[in-house]
């Protein structure tokens, strides 16, 4: 039987209220996190991802009172990012409500605490969040590099093999964001997403550069098992869920 296709608005917060930019930059304000996913939970979301978008550029912990506040509003998968850092975090995430967490800037700094962490609770609860651009840096093989603290700041690896890395270290998903297409509307890094599903075999959530319904099926054509977007969801009509589930359906891909 084949996995049905998830679609995932995110919530990119600050100071506890949902943001959004374009190339990481920018952002502007879009909504309280609470109303917005309990608007996207009520319009057939099939999960919610929630980003501390500066706890790690600002080195803070995430705002669990709003976790724990949006958990209890929702009744789909709430994953949770932005300043986890150890097995203590994603403890903490889990006891606010979280079902998953996502680790991205600690993990390229330490890459064992994907283990620590995942032998703890399962692959199941951690989510590598890997946030990507173009570099034409020869040492990068796959011409993607992977970025840390929200974007900001290079680290001259490859993003396909910390990808690869991370997956045998266990992580349960990828969510694999490219800076470049962030925000754009343009649609979606399609040669990044293959790039990366060519060489994991656990679950991929592309992100980054969806302005439309039509953008979607392209990306699960490339290998993603997932897509996730925020502004088309944040300022769009507010049927762009079932837009959106309505393209990949008719793209022939299963879909709940």
């Amino acid at each position: 039987m084949t996995v049905a296709i998830r679609v995932i608005p995110c919530l990119d917060v600050d100071n506890g209220r949902v943001v959004k930019g374009v190339n990481f930059e920018g952002l502007r304000d879009a909504g309280d996190p609470v109303e917005l996913a309990k608007r996207y939970n009520a319009a057939g979301a099939d999960e919610i991802t929630f980003l501390d978008v500066t706890a790690s550029s600002g080195n803070r912990e995430t705002t669990y009172d709003v976790v724990a506040k949006t958990a209890e509003e929702i009744f789909i998968p709430l994953t949770v990012g932005g300043g986890v850092r150890a097995v203590e975090d994603v403890d903490r995430l889990l006891r606010a409500g979280a079902d998953k967490a996502s680790i991205n800037t600690a993990a390229v700094d330490r890459p064992e605490v994907i283990n620590e962490i995942t032998q703890r609770f399962g692959s199941q609860v951690l989510v590598l969040s890997l946030d990507a651009r173009r570099t034409d840096n020869p040492e990068v093989a796959s011409g993607f590099e992977v970025t840390t603290h929200g974007g900001r700041t290079g680290t001259g690896r490859c993003a396909v093999a910390w990808a690869k890395e991370a997956a045998q270290r266990g992580v349960g998903e990828i969510l694999l964001n490219s800076i470049d297409a962030d925000g754009t509307k343009d649609g979606f890094d399609l040669e990044m997403i293959r790039a990366v599903r060519a060489e994991v075999t656990v679950p991929l959530i592309a992100s980054g550069g969806a302005g439309g319904p039509e953008h979607f099926p392209p990306a699960i054509a490339a290998g993603a098992d997932a897509v996730l977007a925020a502004s088309i969801f944040h300022f769009g009509p507010d049927d762009m869920i079932k837009q959106v589930k309505d393209a990949i359906r008719e793209a022939g891909f299963p879909v709940r």
